[in-house]
C-alpha cells in the first residue's frame, strides 16, 4: 500500500503561521524549515557588517537589515531570511505586514559548516531568480575571507573573492567596501563554524 503524500503548506499558509510563530522558518516548494540561533562570531560579523557599511549605504540612498526581515524569490516563494539584506531606495514589501521584502539588491550570508553547501548552492540558485539582485557575499567564520558574487548587465555572475586581514572587500552593486581587518578583530576562528540554519533542505 503506497503511503499517503506529506500534504504541502501553500505560500498563504506558511506566511499566517510564520506570523504567529517564535521562531523563524524559510519556505520552499510547500514546506518549512526552522532556523536556530547562530554563534557569538556569526553575530559579531553581522554586527561588524552593518557598523561598515551603513554609512557608505546611507549616503548611496540605501538600507542595510538584518535577518528580521524575509525575501521571497517569487510569488509562490521560496521565502528566505538572509543574514543581511541591502534595498535601495523605497522598500518594496509583498503585504501590509511589512515583512517581506521583494527588491533586494545585495544578500549577504555568513557561512557556517552545516549551511554552506546549502548557501553555496540551491540557495544561491533561488536567490538568482531575484531580478533585483546584484551582489551575493558570503562571508566566512572560519578565516578572512569574503566571496562576492555579482550578476553582469548581459545576466552572468561573475565571482572576486577578498582573502587575508588586510584585504578590502568591495560590493559593486553599491560602491562600498569592508575592511576584513576590522571584521575579524579578535574573533577566534572555529573549523566547525556557527550556524543559523541546523537543518537546511535537501540538495
Amino acid at each position: 500500500m503506497a503511503a499517503a503524500p506529506i500534504p504541502r503548506l501553500t505560500p498563504e499558509q506558511y506566511l499566517e503561521i510564520e506570523r504567529e510563530a517564535d521562531i523563524k522558518s524559510e519556505y520552499i516548494n510547500g514546506e518549512m524549515f526552522a532556523m536556530s540561533g547562530g554563534t557569538l562570531p556569526h553575530a559579531i560579523l553581522a554586527s561588524r557588517l552593518i557598523a561598515s557599511l551603513q554609512a557608505t549605504l546611507d549616503s548611496r540612498g540605501c538600507t542595510i537589515v538584518g535577518s528580521d526581515l524575509r525575501v521571497r524569490v517569487a510569488v509562490k516563494g521560496p521565502f528566505f531570511y538572509p543574514d543581511l539584506t541591502v534595498y535601495c531606495g523605497q522598500a518594496e514589501l509583498a503585504d501590509e505586514y511589512s515583512a517581506t521584502l521583494l527588491n533586494p539588491v545585495v544578500i549577504l550570508e555568513v557561512l557556517s559548516k552545516s549551511s554552506e553547501a546549502y548557501d553555496r548552492g540551491l540557495k544561491f540558485a533561488h536567490y538568482r531568480g531575484i531580478s533585483s539582485l546584484r551582489d551575493y557575499v558570503l562571508i566566512s567564520q572560519t578565516e578572512p575571507r569574503i566571496e562576492v558574487f555579482s550578476r553582469m548587465p548581459d545576466g552572468k555572475w561573475t565571482f572576486t573573492e577578498f582573502v587575508g586581514s588586510e584585504a578590502i572587500c568591495r560590493i559593486p552593486a553599491v560602491d562600498a567596501e569592508v575592511k576584513l581587518a576590522y571584521l575579524y578583530r579578535g574573533i577566534s576562528f572555529d573549523i566547525g563554524g556557527g550556524s543559523t540554519n541546523p537543518h537546511p533542505p535537501p540538495t
